[in-house]
């Protein structure tokens, strides 16, 4: 005999599924990515330094005690420091040829901040959400 679906009570478990991370670490991991974003709107786009300073704070505080937040920072941080990584390089095709790499410097950097912009919109709604995201094009160099 079965039992009508209007007479199952709901679960009164207020704990979401253990492979669901908490409302506080989808913020915790959303905040990782903004922080990015922010770092790089606070310093400008000098070097890169600001945009994986967030990602690093919010990684070492909250590693130990949130799983998902170790791994979106952990992301975040990666692809930031990958980011910055190219733009010195693209820094140093300019400077080493006197000048004159600054015609492919310019456009690449153009598009791969836009691109940057886009991903990391991406992985921060991503995050929200409660889904890992991993970046393209990433080094993973903390692992």
């Amino acid at each position: 005999m079965s039992v009508p679906p209007e007479s199952v009570e709901p679960s009164s478990d207020p704990t979401p599924p253990s492979d669901m991370p908490t409302p506080e670490e989808r913020q915790w991991a959303m905040l990782a990515h903004l922080s990015a974003l922010l770092g790089t709107l606070v310093t400008g786009a000098w070097f890169g330094i600001g945009c994986f300073l967030g990602p690093l704070i919010i990684w070492l505080v909250k590693r130990e005690t949130m799983p998902f937040v170790d791994d979106q920072a952990k992301e975040a941080l990666n692809f930031n420091i990958t980011m910055a990584i190219i733009a010195v390089v693209l820094l140093l095709i300019t400077v080493l040829t006197l000048g004159i790499g600054i015609i492919l410097a310019v456009p690449a950097g153009i598009i791969i901040g836009i691109a940057w912009l886009v991903l990391v919109i991406m992985a921060t709604i991503k995050s929200n959400e409660g889904e890992r995201y991993r970046y393209p094009f990433c080094l993973r160099l903390i692992k």
